[in-house]
């Protein structure tokens, strides 16, 4: 199939968008030697925070660390630009332990921009994308490039979306509807377009934003003070510390009068008029859903929280609202120290079209379009780490195509290595039927994959990969060789006739009680010193989880061929061959992990795979 075009240009992979999930994937393509161009409507919103100013939390911040292991962006632009820093679940044990830190919006959002620029190998280009470009071959139909407005044409055996929110995007606030997936943009209708004539099924989402106050107007003193930790950490294992001068969050909350005045205006709302017809993220409700959903709660915390450094901008963390304007000026009327409050940007809804990730496979490629990837809200997803995380991984793999590597596996990383490896198996095998966010409970592994880890999972995978340089690599070994070193002078110093190594082993001993007893362990640093404390506290736990790693890593070998008919499985139940025609999966630990199929399921499968079907 012949394409007309203005201008043509050629590259190895194309991204499309250049969000959290855009930006991962274009520097990973070309961290790998990829020539890459990142395509987007407009070079003012490269790596824009759409919703909240922060970046991690519970899960999200092991991602961040899992992300940044892999050597991407993420981590080293809030360590430059954080305005506050929180270790969440201290009291907890360290796999509960999460980091997040507030962003300064706008500075977080040119750091990613610069850190594209100067990444050798993008070409960061200003350009609507309007349609896919794809060709049949033997293997059937490959993706071939897109063309943008102006009808130029850019060329790529690799193709990579993540067009956020913005596919056929609606916005609501109250009765009024603005066609747009942010607040003064557009959307774009061609994408949706070309996939559904490509085969493709999408369905439709919402999410929603809450308005933002002008500080000046807030009296602070009626309301609870949020500070930062006085050790911030930081996400990026790079970062030596960080020396910084943080700023304040504070707590507020709603109250009857504010809930009776929503009840009030329920026939206004969109989500309650029929006006929007799709699901939201149930997690992270609407403070329209909050209160009818939670009508026996008479408050519920609000947090706010400042949007930069050189902003009186405040961001409303826990009022997500699509009320009209007239209901959210009424609102903070009754919320203690808003009572004066003057609203800067008012909250909102959008509905959007999203792929269900099933049509994926574990690499991101679709099923449909051999060389065609989707990452981030694309899939169904919402946050800024979970796209940060499917960029990544999708970038990587479409480096890996373009250049016809010989692993044609592609990069796939498991359920006990990462939680993005959870994240993206949930996706592929399970589907989405609401936005999915990442929660500690997802990962059957949580113990293994903790925050503090992350480099110590990934970074050697990363340096075979190319990921990262020279000196993030030398580091790490330095660091290694320091966990070695002093978990063998635990082993080989005793006191009362028990080793150091058994001593911190037990619950109720600290790192404080065996560095008393050896003083040479005063000069050890803080993050060997937790990582060798982690493993001596988890020692048991994660001998006995080896056990079933072990157990799914062998089903995950018992590989299944992409053409392999499950509709010829007579005695498989109707539910079980359907679903496994729909989700193809890879191999029997993922095809036992579908919602609905059982372990006979999965073993009349294995029978049939081995020739004994008959």
């Amino acid at each position: 199939m012949a394409f007309m075009a203005s201008a043509s240009y050629e590259y190895d992979v194309l991204v499309v968008g250049a969000g959290h999930a855009g930006a991962e994937a274009a520097a990973a393509a070309a961290r790998l030697g990829a020539r890459t161009a990142l395509l987007t409507t407009s070079l003012d919103t490269v790596g824009q925070m759409s919703c909240n100013p922060a970046i991690g939390g519970v899960a999200k911040g092991q991602i961040v660390r899992e992300v940044d292991a892999l050597g991407g962006l993420m981590g080293r632009a809030i360590d430059a630009t954080g305005i506050q820093f929180r270790m969440l679940n201290r009291r907890k044990g360290p796999a509960m332990h999460s980091p997040r830190a507030q962003a300064d919006k706008r500075a977080y959002q040119a750091e990613i921009k610069r850190l594209i620029e100067s990444q050798p190998g993008i070409s960061l280009r200003q350009e609507v994308v309007e349609d896919l470009l794809v060709e049949q071959n033997g293997n059937g139909p490959c993706v071939a490039g897109v063309r943008v407005r102006g009808d130029a044409v850019y060329r790529a055996p690799a193709v990579v979306l993540t067009t956020g929110t913005f596919l056929q995007a609606l916005m609501h606030t109250g009765e009024a509807k603005t066609p747009g997936g942010r607040a003064g943009e557009g959307t774009t209708a061609g994408i949706s377009q070309a996939l559904s004539r490509l085969g493709f099924r999408l369905a439709r989402f919402k999410t929603g934003t809450p308005p933002r106050l002008n500080g000046r107007t807030i009296d602070f003193a009626r309301t609870e003070l949020q500070p930062g930790d006085d050790d911030p950490q930081p996400f990026s294992f790079v970062t030596e510390r960080l020396a910084i001068e943080q700023m304040p969050c504070w707590i507020t909350h709603t109250n009857p009068a504010v809930h009776e005045l929503i009840r009030a205006n329920l026939h206004r709302a969109p989500m309650y008029t029929g006006q929007i017809r799709c699901g939201g993220p149930r997690y992270c409700p609407s403070i329209e859903d909050k209160v009818v959903r939670f009508a026996d709660k008479e408050q519920h915390q609000l947090f706010l929280e400042p949007e930069g450094r050189n902003t009186h901008e405040v961001y409303v963390n826990g009022i997500s609202t699509s009320l009209p304007r007239d209901v959210q000026d009424a609102l903070f009327r009754h919320i203690p120290g808003l009572q004066r409050a003057e609203i800067m940007r008012y909250g909102y809804a959008v509905e959007y079209d999203y792929s269900p990730p099933d049509q994926l496979r574990p690499t991101l490629e679709t099923k449909l379009v051999v060389g065609l990837y989707f990452a981030g809200q694309l899939n169904g997803t919402t946050g800024y780490e979970e796209a940060a995380a499917q960029g990544l991984m999708a970038g990587v793999n479409a480096a890996l195509a373009a250049r016809g590597d010989a692993d044609a596996e592609g990069l796939v990383l498991a359920r006990d290595q990462a939680y993005i490896g959870v994240l993206i198996d949930d996706l592929v095998t399970r589907g989405v039927d609401e936005p999915y966010r990442m929660f500690t409970s997802r990962a059957e592994y949580r113990l293994r994959l903790r925050h503090d880890n992350a480099d110590r999972r990934l970074t050697a995978l990363a340096r075979r990969m190319g990921l990262i340089d020279d000196e993030r690599w030398t580091r790490f070994q330095r660091k290694e060789a320091e966990i070695l070193r002093i978990h063998q002078l635990l082993e080989n110093t005793r006191h009362e006739q028990l080793t150091l190594a058994k001593l911190l082993r037990r619950p109720e001993s600290t790192w404080q009680d065996v560095a008393a007893r050896l003083p040479e362990l005063a000069a050890v640093s803080r993050e060997v010193a937790e990582q060798v404390l982690c493993d001596a506290k988890y020692s048991g736990y994660l001998a006995r989880e080896d056990i079933d790693v072990e157990r799914q890593r062998r089903l995950s070998e018992k590989r299944i061929p992409s053409s392999f008919d499950f509709a010829s499985i007579t005695q498989l139940r109707a539910e079980a061959r359907e679903k496994f025609s729909r989700v193809r999966p890879a191999n029997l630990a993922q095809a036992g992990r579908i919602s609905g199929i059982t372990p006979a399921d999965v073993a009349l499968v294995m029978v049939h795979l081995e020739g004994r079907g008959k």
